[in-house]
């Protein structure tokens, strides 16, 4: 991606320098769109809720810019002459209930014959130019909140490998099923202007996204952390994706461990997420207003797990102590 040129239309708000979760293209003072695209392979055995998931997990980036869904097109691949077509028409199915639950229209899309399954949509949304939210608005002092629990990678693993309780699947398929309408909502009703969502590339990567985008750097505090259920208990047990010690790896560079902290604690925090929560930026005065409204609408989680920090000696982001992660909180 590095070796891509940048796109130069002044139209374009938001585009790939900022490593945001979608692009936003003004088309009028009062119109712009959101565009995102997502699929991947399925993390849960049902195909119905697999659609769900997908849908979900795409969605999200959407409401992570502070957009408003309006259509899809759906994305699939899938294994004709191999599994039933059954299984097509639940996936599909899946990901039209949760499309209807957002408001949005699936408009159509494209399949194509593919060994392995896959599944997600093209989405796009609308906002008012200036009103999205970014991952590049962050300010020092600003609390981080985090709207739905950490552990969906090593569950999804412990279910490809069978091992995963009944309960441990139908929690993480709640949570991964669930939009993130709830957290975009109260980030436009409280001109929150810095958000983020968590997926591939853990809470780490994103939370390094964000960092590198507002030229700040970040604390977290493990403690804090909301967790699935299963997730602790997995991890210790060593049931980790080979996505998530790569994250691992990745944000090393730029991540200080100030506490000590077990191997399987450090790779939940950069575990691989599938359709997680959203990261909201809050300052000090409006962090308790924003934690009571989340809990209102019933979000999956509310968690204060962290703050931003300025960088000593600079706004530089090529940094080893840019994120800071310790036990408990400071």
């Amino acid at each position: 991606m590095a070796s891509l040129p940048l796109a130069a239309d002044p139209r374009l708000l938001v585009g790939a320098d900022t490593l945001d979760d979608a692009a936003v293209y003004q088309l009028t003072d009062e119109l712009a769109l959101v565009q995102t695209v997502d699929f991947f392979t399925p993390v849960v055995d049902d195909p119905f809720d697999f659609g769900r998931i997908a849908a979900a997990n795409a969605f999200s980036d959407v409401y992570a810019m502070g957009g408003t869904p309006v259509t899809a097109l759906n994305i699939v691949c899938f294994p004709s002459g191999v599994l039933p077509l059954s299984h097509l028409t639940r996936i599909l199915q899946g990901g039209a209930e949760v499309a209807a639950r957002a408001g949005a229209t699936i408009v159509g899309g494209h399949t194509i014959d593919d060994p392995e399954p896959k599944y997600g949509l093209a989405v796009t949304g609308v906002l008012r130019p200036g009103e999205q939210t970014t991952n590049a608005a962050a300010l020092p002092g600003d609390y981080l909140v985090l709207t739905k629990p950490l552990g969906t990678g090593v569950i999804a693993t412990a279910i490809k490998q069978g091992i995963a309780t009944a309960d441990t699947v139908a929690s993480a398929t709640a949570c991964m099923a669930e939009l993130n309408r709830a957290g975009a909502e109260v980030a436009r009703e409280h001109a929150l202007r810095a958000v983020t969502d968590v997926t591939g590339f853990g809470l780490l990567g994103h939370l390094s996204e964000l960092c590198r985008a507002s030229r700040v750097g970040v604390e977290v505090w493990f403690d804090r952390l909301p967790l699935l259920p299963g997730a602790a208990e997995l991890a210790q047990a060593g049931v980790i994706p080979g996505g998530t010690r790569r994250n691992l790896e990745f944000v090393a560079k730029w991540t200080v461990f100030a506490d000590p902290l077990e191997e399987w604690q450090r790779l939940l925090v950069a575990d691989a997420q599938t359709s997680g929560g959203l990261i909201l930026a809050v300052p000090p005065d409006r962090l308790q207003a924003v934690t009571a409204a989340l809990a209102s609408r019933g979000s999956a989680a509310a968690a204060v797990i962290g703050r931003v920090r300025a960088l000593e000696g600079g706004d530089s982001v090529e940094r080893s102590d840019m994120m800071r992660v310790y036990a408990a909180r400071q």
